[in-house]
């Protein structure tokens, strides 16, 4: 599967931009696109626009690509209980497989959580 950023970095090229050239005309720094374009950052909402408006895609297509869960739900349930942001990191650090997450998900959904005494 094409990563947002591979997918962005392939219809800059499709356009001849190069990264410096591209950059400048969403007005960020190349340094920044760079990121973006290797997985290590990800765009704002008004950046996601720029770049789509550049490349003449409609922003639903490019956001097809971005594969993050919603921040503000993570945010929100990550305040509510500090144990999620805990046992995101500690998911982060042990190198679990994606695909060994969504199975215990999936295999756990509706389980009703051991109650506390």
């Amino acid at each position: 599967m094409t990563t947002l950023g591979q997918y962005i970095r392939q219809a800059r090229d499709a356009k001849d931009f190069s990264l410096r050239e591209f950059a400048e005309k969403i007005a960020c720094s190349p340094a920044f696109l760079s990121d973006i374009e290797l997985g290590r950052r990800h765009p704002s909402d008004k950046v996601f626009e720029k770049i789509a408006e550049t490349l003449g895609i409609s922003l639903a297509e490019l956001k097809k690509y971005d594969t993050r869960p919603a921040t503000e739900d993570f945010r929100v349930r990550s305040q509510n209980n500090p144990q999620y942001a805990f046992a995101f990191r500690k998911m982060m650090d042990s190198n679990i497989d994606p695909k060994d997450i969504i199975k215990f998900a999936e295999k756990n959904a509706g389980k009703k959580k051991p109650e506390k005494s």
